[in-house]
């Protein structure tokens, strides 16, 4: 049992110690033991003597042979006490045989240096043993130090290992300045660092000192210590230059004594990206950034100088998921760019391809050609003032013969040839423009007013100034075009020319025979009077102008109207005003893409190309843009058909929000009759016309909603919609419009099964009339009070399981049974309710008429008093007669 009793084995030991069995097994094999296994076992006393060697006992003699050596050289200069009685300092233990330099107070001078063999190899250790050397104190009475005194003769202990290690000088140790002023005496230790402070540990080999961070427990670390890279801690040192710059620092002392410098703080995405900016935001500057609509995120990130992952990354924060070749939208760029001091503005497509143009042109230091081009004139005015009739006395043709109750309905763009005033055998190319003139066509005369150069306001003579004529001046001071007044009819036998002119004197417009700057004329354009003097006139109006106009730019215009045609698609009439037109060019007009297959002019006439000034019907659009939107030639197709689609895009998306927004806004409203609407008219203009004429008509308890808006003639898909919408909606009505256009026959087929409504009409009066008696026929009907007759109570009559009756005496009118009925008592309603009970003298009657007696009991009701009134009424529902 005593031989079992004194074996350890190893796997207990290495877990006593908590180590490695690996680990173990090699410092076992080290004292010179052959294990193999965890299993073995070894003595107690190699057991005790490795547990030392991971935790040493303090106050212990070294166990192994230390040989001091005495320098011959230096003297020795006072006498040490005899070895015996003097502790040789405790050998260190450091893993890799490295010795640790560090600094201890020395109460006295400093001695010589010694020269310590060790014979046996320091053993590798998983807890290094604290570097401090335990060291005896001396007595009271002595002045010298121990390291001294056992330096004075070698004091030789008995080998515990066979080998010896290589002889290794040792750095005598010394005192800090800071030890010394904290009190630091022999032995003892300086105070552990704060929290959080790393210490630091200096290390010898070869010759090089090596800062490390974070000391280990046993060693002491200097408080005031932080560690702080060189600057040239990138590049290896030489030797040499390493070793003079370390006993520099040893010679100074201030090898610990670094200023502390905090870490660099972290920076977010955006710091780092304005950090990189060439032209950082100053405090309230912003540089201001012009960026197409529709702009990728490439494209945006090019234009403020940041890369585009960088752009990816913080839409990425935001929420939002793009890629670089993603539009960006203009809310989240504006922000964006404002984060990074740029005051980002969105310019139409067709203004930035003009303005590249403009900068091709000066970087190749070419002049833009501009050459004269013909005035365009609108026509404007009053509803049947003659402003078509004048027209047509212009053309010398019957325009007006094919409009429909002689109201201009379309913007008609005609090229005319006129006599040169200067002249008279040269010709003149003259634009007219004739605009409509009732009141539901203000954006047709709005448009018009844009894309011209001079208006003539026709004023019949014997109506004077109307509302669209107040409305034209106001169109023309708008556009800031000239006012040429036609004072038309003087014919008539009731024109008054002078009252017209006063009339306008009014609106701000003074002929120039008053005095003023405007300049009118009289004109009849039924017996075509003085028309020469107003042609003349409008041309040293335009002369005035200087109209030129470039012929080698990328064209551009204004569509002045769109429709949808069966054979040729969709065509609009479309004004150039820069460039020239080409068949082949492709070109943008709003949420359209599309490339001229083919041009008409005003004639009917195909063309090849259209100069400025030029009115053309063009074909090979994709889609019926809205009149008015102006068109632009493009030389990048694939960015053409881009903007396209972004501009569809937002407009979807503008449609989505604006449904979303209404339906939630309708949440705890009462429920609102909805007239819903399909218009189909023969051109856009119209479409328009009659979209906003009955959104209009709209009030709090009907509301007008077009679904659907197009050019062209009623297909199927109309019928099939309003039949779907009409199923879905119990609160609404739909009717189908067509305006001067008709169903398709299978169209018209299928109306009839589904019983959708279709209204034609070519005139906007009867379209108006028509919704607003679908209107009111949709409103309910509304409740009214009918008098029946009154009866006076002379007598009242208390019966039994009945309560009390009044005897009457009907007085205007009839009294019935179950009307309803009122207790009036001294001119004050007291009751209202039914009339239970209504007999003649005993028995029932349904009715009693006046100049009767009756008995009339109430319901509930016996407060009856003599000299109440009862009034008989009922409630009847009528149709309502207005909106």
């Amino acid at each position: 049992m005593g031989a079992v009793t004194s074996k350890v084995r190893l796997y207990d030991l290495a877990k006593e110690l908590k180590i490695d069995t690996k680990r173990l097994i090699e410092d076992v094999r080290r004292e010179g033991v052959d294990v193999s296994v965890p299993s073995n076992s070894i003595s107690k006393e190699l057991a005790e003597r490795i547990r030392e060697k991971y935790f040493p006992k303090k106050d212990v003699t070294l166990k192994r042979a230390v040989k001091v050596v005495k320098k011959a050289a230096r003297p020795v200069v006072e006498e040490a006490p005899p070895p015996v009685e003097e502790e040789v300092a405790e050998a260190i233990v450091t893993p890799e045989v490295e010795p640790i330099v560090i600094q201890e107070p020395e109460p006295i001078p400093p001695a010589p240096s010694q020269v310590v063999r060790r014979l046996a190899p320091a053993v590798r250790a998983e807890k290094p043993a604290p570097p401090t050397p335990t060291i005896s104190q001396p007595e009271p009475p002595q002045t010298a130090a121990p390291a001294a005194t056992a330096a004075s003769e070698p004091a030789v202990a008995t080998r515990v290992e066979p080998v010896a290690a290589p002889s290794r000088q040792v750095r005598v140790l010394r005192p800090t300045a800071a030890a010394i002023n904290a009190g630091i005496r022999p032995g003892e230790r300086l105070p552990e660092p704060p929290p959080g402070t790393p210490s630091t540990r200096v290390r010898e080999r070869a010759g090089r000192s090596r800062v490390e961070y974070a000391g280990t427990p046993g060693e002491t670390a200097t408080p005031q210590t932080t560690y702080i890279p060189p600057p040239d801690a990138g590049r290896r040192k030489s030797r040499r230059g390493s070793t003079r710059n370390a006993k520099r620092a040893e010679g100074k002392g201030s090898k610990f004594d670094r200023e502390f410098i905090p870490p660099p703080p972290v920076l977010t995405l955006e710091q780092r990206i304005a950090g990189r900016l060439e032209t950082p935001a100053t405090s309230g500057e912003l540089k201001a950034v012009r960026i197409v609509e529709g702009s990728t995120v490439k494209e945006f990130a090019e234009k403020l100088g940041i890369k585009p992952k960088d752009i990816v990354a913080l839409l990425l924060q935001r929420g939002v998921f793009a890629t670089i070749n993603q539009a960006l939208n203009d809310e989240v760029a504006a922000e964006l760019g404002k984060r990074f001091g740029y005051d980002v503005s969105f310019v139409p497509f067709e203004e930035m391809v003009a303005e590249e143009e403009f900068e091709e042109l000066i970087a190749a230091d070419v002049d833009d050609v501009e050459v004269p081009r013909a005035p365009v004139v609108t026509v404007m005015g009053h509803v049947d003032h003659g402003k078509t009739s004048l027209l047509d006395a212009i053309r010398t043709t019957n325009v007006v013969a094919g409009e429909a109750g002689g109201i201009t309905q379309h913007i008609g763009a005609y090229s005319v040839e006129v006599p040169n005033p200067d002249n008279h055998d040269e010709k003149r190319r003259v634009v007219f423009l004739d605009t409509p003139g009732h009141e539901a066509f203000t954006l047709m005369r709005a448009r018009g007013a844009k894309a011209t150069d001079v208006v003539v306001l026709v004023v019949a003579a014997d109506d004077g100034v109307m509302p669209q004529t107040i409305e034209a001046i106001e169109h023309a001071r708008a556009a800031g075009v000239p006012i040429v007044v036609a004072i038309n009819k003087i014919d008539k036998p009731d024109a008054n020319p002078n009252r017209v002119r006063q009339e306008l004197t009014q609106q701000g417009l003074n002929a120039v025979e008053w005095g003023g700057d405007t300049e009118m004329v009289d004109v009849s354009a039924k017996k075509r009077e003085n028309l020469e003097t107003l042609l003349e006139t409008i041309l040293l109006t335009s002369d005035i102008l200087n109209l030129k106009a470039s012929t080698t730019r990328l064209a551009s215009g204004v569509v002045l109207e769109a429709k949808l045609d069966r054979g040729r698609g969709a065509v609009a009439t479309a004004l150039v005003q820069q460039g020239t037109l080409r068949i082949g060019d492709p070109f943008i007009v709003g949420q359209i893409f599309g490339k001229v297959r083919a041009m008409f002019n005003d004639r009917g006439e195909q063309v090849t190309d259209a100069g400025p000034a030029t009115p053309v019907e063009v074909l090979g659009l994709q889609g019926v843009p809205q009149a008015g939107e102006t068109f632009q030639v493009v030389a990048d197709v694939t960015r053409a058909q881009q903007i396209s689609h972004h501009r569809q895009s937002v407009e979807r998306q503008r449609t989505l929000v604006k449904t979303t927004k209404r339906g939630i806004e309708a949440l705890g409203e009462t429920e609102v009759k909805e007239l819903l609407v399909i218009i189909k008219a023969d051109v856009q203009g119209s479409v328009e016309v009659l979209k906003s004429t009955l959104q209009k008509m709209s009030s709090e308890r009907v509301k007008v909603k077009v679904i659907r808006s197009g050019v062209g003639a009623i297909t199927e898909s109309d019928v099939l919609l309003a039949s779907a919408t009409q199923a879905s909606a119990s609160s609404s009505a739909v009717v189908i419009i067509g305006f001067n256009v008709r169903p398709e026959s299978r169209a018209g087929d299928l109306s009839k099964q589904e019983n959708v409504d279709i209204r034609l009409h070519s005139i906007i009066y009867k379209v108006e009339e028509e919704i607003k008696a679908a209107m009111i026929g949709m409103l309910e009907k509304i409740e009214k009070e009918k008098i029946l007759g009154k009866a006076d109570v002379r007598e009242t009559f208390r019966v039994p399981r009945v309560g009390v009756v009044a005897g009457c005496m009907v007085v205007d009118g009839i009294m019935k049974r179950n009307a309803r009925a009122r207790l009036i008592r001294d001119g004050v309603v007291t009751w209202e309710g039914n009339i239970a009970s209504l007999r003649r003298f005993k028995e029932d009657a349904s009715e009693v008429r006046e100049g009767f007696e009756c008995g009339i009991g109430l319901e509930n009701f016996n407060d009856i008093k003599v000299a109440d009134q009862i009034e008989c009424y009922v409630i009847e529902k009528v149709a309502a007669t207005e909106l």
